[in-house]
């Protein structure tokens, strides 16, 4: 498997307009590939996974921060962009931006009060915020419409066609995959990405050497939260129906496994762990009742077999291949003395 992903990666740095060109005509034409609506339901929850994972990514895999409650942000873009257009008849393509905005501005307040945690404190701060928020959706009738849920949600309307098949909807979640990749790779090569790289890799040394790592932390989660909230608002319209049993707890373990599946630190990492996790959904639906425990069990056995995730580096931490270096390094200093 090493050898595969590393010969796809040399062709990719190699002929980099051509591979982009050949994978954007394929994922243009899978409309046209697989017609029915069904398979089309299932790409389309691909990519929406695959941009909630990816903005996890962020946070739990380039500043070494561990967010579990991420559901929480999905919870607050859906929500916004659901009372903001049947209340207020806001435009979906203006939502998108101040979902994300609101998604951004919660994790702002979840990071503050937390900058000095991390590991498993920060994990249980962020999975008790977002439990506070789903009981927030549940109990507000108000303004969420409590159990019963918020119905009906305008579809996106595009030049004047009304935006309501699965097939259309692909559209929409492909160009936020596509956007979201293509800004966080340019971010990731920025002064704020390698803050990020130099915060996960030792956060000490980073401060040492001047890094605002306080700040640098924050605007690590504000952005992964953006995106989550940017997914919700594109998720409420697509179902036209939301309430709070949407965003469990369940639902954001759910998330993290593709993360940790397909590899933390890496843009496509999660895109495959999306794959993987969804298409192992469909196959266990007939005991759905079953699904954790699948996703338990594989979890486990990446551990075993492939610690850094499908495209996680050989050479990573997670994988060993560091500390096996270190190791070899010290035991040929002492052959020589």
């Amino acid at each position: 498997m090493n050898e595969l992903f590393s010969k796809i990666k040399i062709f990719y740095e190699k002929h980099k307009l051509i591979s982009f060109g050949i994978g954007l005509a394929l994922l243009l034409a899978i409309p046209a590939l697989f017609p029915k609506s069904y398979i089309m339901g299932i790409i389309d929850r691909i990519l929406l996974y695959a941009l909630l994972a990816g903005g996890l990514n962020v946070i739990n895999g380039y500043s070494s921060q561990f967010c579990i409650g991420y559901a929480a942000f999905y919870c607050i873009g859906a929500y916004t962009e659901a009372i903001m257009s049947l209340r207020l008849n806001f435009n979906f393509w203006i939502l998108l931006p101040i979902s994300g905005i609101f998604a951004a501005t919660a994790g702002l307040l979840v990071c503050l009060p937390t900058l000095k945690l991390k590991g498993k404190y920060l994990s249980i701060v962020t999975l008790g915020f977002s439990e506070i928020i789903r009981l927030i959706a549940l109990n507000w009738s108000g303004l969420t419409g409590g159990p019963m849920g918020l119905k009906g949600i305008p579809v996106p309307n595009f030049f004047g066609i009304k935006i309501k098949s699965s097939i259309s909807y692909y559209y929409i979640f492909l160009g936020l995959v596509i956007i979201f990749l293509f800004a966080t790779s340019r971010v990731i090569k920025s002064k704020i990405g390698r803050a990020w790289l130099s915060i996960r890799e030792d956060e000490l040394a980073a401060r040492s050497l001047g890094v605002e790592t306080s700040k640098y932390k924050a605007l690590n989660f504000m952005y992964g939260a953006f995106w989550a909230g940017v997914a919700g608002a594109a998720y409420a319209p697509y179902t036209r129906y939301i309430d709070s049993t949407f965003f469990t707890l369940d639902e954001g373990f759910n998330i993290l496994s593709m993360v940790i599946i397909g590899g933390m630190g890496t843009l496509i990492g999660p895109v495959a762990g999306s794959i993987v996790v969804n298409l192992l959904t469909e196959l266990l639906r007939p005991i759905s009742e079953y699904r954790m425990v699948a996703y338990a069990i594989l979890i486990i056995v990446m551990m075993w077999l492939r610690p850094q995730g499908l495209f996680g580096a050989s050479n990573s931490i997670l994988s060993g291949g560091k500390i096996k270096k270190k190791e070899e390094r010290r035991k040929k200093k002492e052959v020589v003395v």
